[in-house]
């Protein structure tokens, strides 16, 4: 993972002791392990990890010694990936739209459950599959709360699933649904609209559900505060049993909720411009690439090279990445100490989900170290510049 393969004690320990010019992931298994255990002891399932979100070797032997043991797989990459770390996984392919080959390699790999959002995909897995598999309709709602809607892409509305449930019957397969309810989803209600049309669906179609995938969306925190997953646990098993007659077994794949905390990125300041602008030696074709989907992100520090903080008066930054794009910059302005320096480090709080996945490596940038870190040291959420 790393060429300094010692466990350092945080990440302002490396940063202090070594210096980097390049930029760094820092990983806390010790942090990913705690939340690992509270979706385990909070929600009221089977808790699986979207390995999409960060498919780091280290963080998925992690996340398995911490009983996360069935994941979720988009691609026959994964797939690979996940039988080589921890071979008696059980593999959950809920990407819905897949090629015969895709198909074929995922059935020889031993894959229990699928999605479907078609009846021309489900004729496809009927092609390979082998019969009493599980398959998982997934519905599409146009539901609010979330940064953005997955249903654009996947899915089918109430009257689609009622028909593809039976046909999944109709086939001699296991039939269950499953939804997503869109990225950084905030809203607990978001999950009780879906599920109880999911009963409703069900009802429609005279199909008692093996199982139910409450999908992932669950959100990390962006600067408002620690994510309140527990109320949202609270409201999905509420809802389903509220929805149901016979509560179907409940199934979670969580990706971002999982992972964000337990993963920091550091960047280094190349230079402080009489603008107020910061370069930094990453942008949004490296491990900052989401921050532009997603919108401004609060929770950075800045850093001396010694590590110690940098406490001045707060002033409005815009972030530069280092690419010679001029679109290679942060959305809005972040408030940062005025004293903020050239070769000093700014920190990235929450950042282990979609940061190594989406890293570009555009115009010989985006090249980064893993560190393993024993702890992330705390910090408050910063702050966003007013608009003007």
């Amino acid at each position: 993972m790393s060429r300094h393969s010692r466990l350092w004690a945080s990440e302002i320990d490396f940063l202090r002791s070594v210096e980097p010019d390049h930029p760094v992931l820092f990983f806390s298994p010790e942090t990913l392990g705690q939340t690992a255990r509270r979706f385990n002891e909070g929600f009221p399932g089977l808790v699986t990890y979207a390995v999409k979100a960060n498919d780091n070797p280290g963080l998925i032997e992690t996340l398995a010694r911490n009983g996360i043991t069935t994941f979720d797989v988009a691609s026959p990459a994964e797939i690979r990936l996940v039988r080589r770390i921890v071979p008696e996984a059980v593999l959950h392919y809920n990407n819905p739209v897949r090629s015969r080959s895709e198909i074929r390699m995922a059935v020889e790999a031993g894959v229990a459950s699928w999605s479907v959002d078609g009846l021309g995909e489900l004729a496809k897995l009927q092609e390979k599959v082998p019969e009493g598999a599980e398959m998982s309709v997934r519905l599409a709602l146009p539901v609010t709360g979330a940064a953005y809607d997955f249903g654009t892409k996947f899915g089918e509305g109430p009257d689609g699933c009622v028909e593809l449930l039976r046909a999944v019957i109709d086939a001699g397969h296991t039939p269950s649904m499953t939804f997503h309810p869109g990225t950084q989803c905030t809203d607990p209600l978001a999950w009780r609209r879906y599920i109880e049309t999911c009963a409703a669906v069900a009802r429609e179609a005279g199909v008692t559900l093996a199982r139910l995938n409450v999908g992932g969306g669950f959100p990390s925190d962006r600067g408002q505060g620690r994510a309140m997953l527990e109320e949202i646990f609270a409201e999905i098993e509420a809802a389903a049993r509220d929805a149901f007659d016979v509560v179907p077994a409940l199934v979670c794949e969580p990706g971002r909720g999982l992972v964000a905390e337990s993963c920091a990125v550091g960047v280094r300041v190349k230079s402080v411009r009489a603008c107020s602008g910061l370069f930094l030696n990453d942008g949004i074709y490296g491990l900052l690439a989401e921050i532009p989907i997603m919108g401004p992100y609060p929770r950075i520090r800045a850093i001396g090279p010694d590590g110690t903080p940098r406490l001045g008066d707060k002033t409005p930054r815009v972030l530069y990445g280092p690419t010679c794009d001029s679109l290679d910059r942060l959305p809005g302005e972040v408030l940062l100490p005025g004293d903020v320096a050239e070769e000093d480090y700014l920190i990235f709080d929450g950042m282990g989900a979609y940061s190594t996945a989406t890293n570009t490596g555009f115009n010989g940038y985006g090249a980064h170290e893993v560190v393993t870190v024993r702890g992330l040291a705390p910090s408050p959420s910063g702050h966003l510049a007013p608009r003007g």
